[in-house]
């Protein structure tokens, strides 16, 4: 029978279990050693008078009783976060440190100005950066290595990350100025485009990649991508395409942000290109510092040239 002094640790363990697939990796995410996460997992079973994973199958796997299970405690979890942040208005100032991951162009365009106005009005809170791809962003962030990040919607992250829609970008489309491309009007339709070789933001041939943008917008108008090259730095694609490897295909904040010297940058003709989020673990209880930050990111006027996204329904 699962009773009021079941322990708080434990549905930690048992989320983190099923988020990574193992009690191993589990163990590394919540900073704890196997043995206790087996623990926590194996106490939680007692308290439900059920087994909450079919330990045959690898990966472990949810039985139906710890399907119904997790629902409840992420609930759970949720609920408490938001209890920390209604008392931290009643602490007076939050302080401490938080830290802050962030992909490159949103560094550029959105972070400085955030953390010249945290240090001017939130002297008490310290804000690290950390700057990574996109995909490691997550990692990051289940690993506890960060408690925000800015992070496009597309590829999504795992299960229990939460998080608030910020603004949308379009796509652009960079050529060199002899390129064939330079005859057709603005916006560049997407049958053409997918004639020339890409150089793309993200990964290449990883199976991830999929879920970026420029594929997902190629995808969707029945064209595959024939990507050469792909990269996680905008000056980086930019220098790509002034070599003559390709043509480049990102979001707009990338090339707003970059040296685009030698290039021409053009929307590409797709209704909508990069969403991007605040994000943060659904399972760890943000501090008062960090649901500080939360609220000047969701505060904050939007990049240049991007439209703001309306908060999504829960």
């Amino acid at each position: 029978m699962l009773r009021t002094d079941v322990r708080l640790e434990w549905f930690v363990s048992f989320l983190s279990v099923i988020d990574t697939g193992s009690f191993s990796a589990a163990a590394e995410v919540v900073h704890r050693s196997q043995p206790r996460v087996s623990m926590h997992v194996a106490a939680l079973e007692r308290e439900a008078g059920v087994p909450l994973f079919d330990r045959d199958r690898r990966p472990v796997a949810l039985t139906d009783a710890g399907a119904v299970l997790a629902e409840h405690a992420r609930t759970i979890l949720r609920q408490l976060s938001r209890a920390e942040a209604a008392m931290a208005a009643h602490r007076g100032a939050a302080r401490g440190v938080v830290t802050l991951g962030s992909y490159p162009s949103a560094s550029v365009a959105f972070v400085p100005q955030l953390l010249e106005r945290m240090a001017r009005t939130r002297p008490a809170i310290k804000v690290v950066l950390v700057e990574r791809p996109t995909l490691e962003l997550d990692g990051a962030l289940a690993a506890g290595e960060v408690d925000l990040c800015l992070r496009p919607m597309t590829p999504p992250p795992g299960p229990s990350v939460e998080y608030r829609p910020l603004w949308r970008e379009g796509l652009i489309v960079v050529h060199r100025p002899d390129h064939p491309l330079a005859a057709l009007p603005e916006p560049l339709p997407v049958p053409e485009v997918a004639e020339y070789p890409l150089i793309t933001i993200g990964r290449l041939g990883s199976p991830d990649a999929m879920g970026f943008e420029t594929y997902r917008a190629f995808r969707e108008r029945g064209f595959e991508p024939n990507a050469v090259q792909a990269t996680n730095q905008p000056q980086t694609l930019i220098s790509l395409v002034r070599s003559g490897l390709g043509i480049g295909v990102t979001n707009l904040l990338a090339v707003a942000t970059a040296d685009a010297q030698g290039v021409v940058a053009r929307k590409l003709d797709v209704p909508c290109g990069r969403r991007v989020a605040v994000h943060w673990s659904g399972t760890n209880p943000l501090t008062p510092a960090a649901r500080t930050l939360l609220r000047e990111i969701e505060g904050s006027d939007v990049p240049p040239g991007t439209r703001r996204l309306a908060p999504e329904r829960p």
